[in-house]
This record gives structure tokens, C-alpha cells and sequence, in this order.
């Protein structure tokens, strides 16, 4: 990952809509006195919808005005976290994860996608369209390589997927989200490994087995006897 920093030009101010205003001050009701600092995070991350998709400077100084924080507190926590873009960002923003697993499945050749489709990391496209950063862990580790645009996870990629999804999304198509290939959800590949006895489903929702196997599911499973109310054991 690159170094963290605040874009060269910055727009001259920033105030919240009225209507942000109203959502920052009941994010702020949720804590109790003397801990509206808790705020920070929901509350930077409204403001960086307002902003287009990136947290200005002054953007991040009026959060911190707003919690009577000092401001390099909510610059910490801006810079420290890649859900907070601190340069303008294209209408779609990729965020590809370039962590372990996803590195040992192919994110480099993911990159390469990204750098030929869209051009320099943390730059905006000619056209206003796309950018795309390298993050940590986004946390789909199962479904390696993947990124995340926008608001969508899309995972199990291949250079080739990757590129299907960025065409789709510049021709104005909406791509399906989640894994490219036969999966559901985290699923493994190729359906179910471990626990495919159907007798260990008996009366739970699931056809009993036949014959043989079910008296043998019914004889594995002891039945505890029940107790009598009126033993002084149990006094």
C-alpha cells in the first residue's frame, strides 16, 4: 500500500446539508454525555458521501469542530482507514485487496487489469468513471482474489472476470455482485464435502433414510429416561 495522505487541491470549505446535519446531531444523541467522540466514524463517513466519495480537509476539520475533538484526532482516523478516500475518487472506486490470501490468488494479475483498464492507483480516469486503490483485508478471504466497488463485493476473480465486471459497469450494466464462478456465498467449490449421510438428517426437515440405516440412526442416539417428580433425589 502507498503512504496515506491528503489530496494537494482542496475545495475552500465544507458544511454538512441541512439534512446531514440533522443525521450527524442523532448519531451523536446514540452516546452518552462526554462520549460523542464515538461519533467520529459513522459521521466522517456521511460526510464523505456528501463530498462526492472522498473526505476533504475541511471536511474532516468540520467532523472534528462538530465532536469538539482536536482535529488531529479525526485526521488519525481518516488516514488510518482505507473506507475513507482521502483524493477524489472516480464514479465507481475500486478497491482491490492486495492482503495474503488474495495476493496468493492472483491480485497481482488483478492489478494489472486495473492499471490497463483505468490506469495509475489513486488517480481518476479521463472520464471521471473509475479509480481504483490497493487496500488490506476486506474480509473475503475465503473467495479470494477480490475487490470491492462501490458499495458491492466481487470475488473469486480472474483477470478476465475483473474485466467482464469494469466493462459491464462502464457500458452501464449492473454486474452481478458476490463470487464469479459456481459458489454460494462462502460455500466450498463444488458443493457439500462433510456431513452428506442423509440418515443424520432423520426428522429434522429432511427425508428420513429407509430401512436398515434408520434403525441404526434411532438405536445411536440413547434416549435419557424421564424422571419421576415425586423421587427425593430430586428435592
Amino acid at each position: 500500500m502507498s503512504v496515506r495522505r491528503l489530496a494537494e487541491k482542496q475545495p475552500p470549505s465544507f458544511a454538512f446539508t441541512p439534512a446531514n446535519l440533522e443525521w450527524a446531531k442523532a448519531q451523536i444523541g446514540k452516546y452518552p454525555p462526554g462520549r460523542r467522540q464515538s461519533a467520529v466514524i459513522p459521521i466522517l463517513w456521511r460526510a464523505q458521501e456528501q463530498s462526492g466519495g472522498w473526505l476533504p480537509q475541511k471536511a474532516i476539520e468540520a467532523v472534528a469542530d462538530m465532536l469538539g475533538m482536536a482535529k488531529i484526532r479525526v485526521l488519525e482516523v481518516a488516514t488510518f482507514y482505507t473506507m475513507f478516500n482521502l483524493s477524489p475518487v472516480g464514479r465507481f472506486h475500486v478497491q482491490l485487496c492486495g492482503t495474503t490470501p488474495c495476493m496468493l490468488r492472483g491480485a497481482d494479475e488483478l492489478k494489472k487489469v486495473c492499471k490497463r483498464l483505468i490506469g495509475e492507483q489513486d488517480r481518476v480516469a479521463a472520464d471521471g468513471m473509475f479509480s481504483w486503490t490497493e487496500v488490506e483485508c476486506l474480509g473475503a478471504c475465503v473467495n479470494a482474489p477480490m475487490v470491492q466497488i462501490n458499495y458491492d463485493y466481487y470475488e473469486d476473480l480472474t483477470p478476465e472476470t475483473l474485466t467482464h465486471v469494469l466493462n459491464d459497469l462502464a457500458a452501464g450494466r449492473k454486474p452481478k455482485p458476490g463470487p464469479q464462478i459456481e459458489r454460494q456465498c462462502s460455500a466450498p467449490v463444488g458443493g457439500e464435502t462433510t456431513l452428506t449421510d442423509p440418515s443424520i438428517y432423520a426428522g429434522r426437515g429432511k427425508p428420513a433414510p429407509s430401512g436398515e440405516a434408520a434403525n441404526v440412526h434411532e438405536a445411536a442416539v440413547p434416549k435419557a429416561p424421564i424422571a419421576d417428580a415425586t423421587d427425593p433425589k430430586r428435592r
